[in-house]
């Protein structure tokens, strides 16, 4: 997918930024390539423009968020009981990109923890996968990312209420 200046762009790693320019540029010994230049929150990264974007999506229509919000209200899919095969499941599902596998992951790690704790890998993810949520759910809707946090979890706790056993 061909990306523009000021395109607002989700990063599978680092998140959400906005395309600031392209540029020809040349890391180490190598040759020069095509880079879009993304501004982030917290810094710039350059993605190779004919690496298939590095995992470059744009953000998530306002649109869709009725259909996400609903995602996070839904029965959530059950997780491997271990909890390395958790793991990689989980890791798995959140190298996709999409916002639909952080939305599900996020769901589903959640409710595991409803049942019991979840180990320290499991939280990390878990963790990982809410903040890159939050930060997009608030792009989308131009608010605050404490603001987007706030409806998450709200829309999390309606899961609950509803499937909880």
């Amino acid at each position: 997918m061909a990306f523009t200046i000021n395109d607002r762009v989700v990063h599978p790693q680092h998140g959400v930024g906005r395309v600031v320019k392209l540029e020809s540029r040349r890391f180490g010994a190598g040759t020069a390539q095509l880079y879009y230049e993304i501004a982030l929150a917290k810094g710039t990264i350059w993605v190779p423009v004919d690496n298939h974007a590095g995992g470059l999506r744009p953000l998530t229509a306002r649109d869709d968020l009725p259909r996400y919000r609903g995602l996070l209200r839904s029965r959530p899919a059950p997780l491997a009981a271990d909890h390395r095969q958790r793991q990689l499941e989980v890791s798995e599902r959140l190298k996709q990109g999409t916002f639909r596998a952080r939305c599900e992951v996020v769901r589903d790690l959640t409710a595991h923890g409803w049942q019991k704790p979840l180990c320290q890998s499991s939280a990390v993810l878990l963790r990982m996968a809410v903040d890159a949520l939050d930060e997009e759910w608030a792009a989308v809707e131009g608010m605050s990312v404490a603001d987007a946090t706030r409806q998450v979890q709200a829309l999390l706790l309606e899961c609950k209420q509803a499937f909880a056993h």
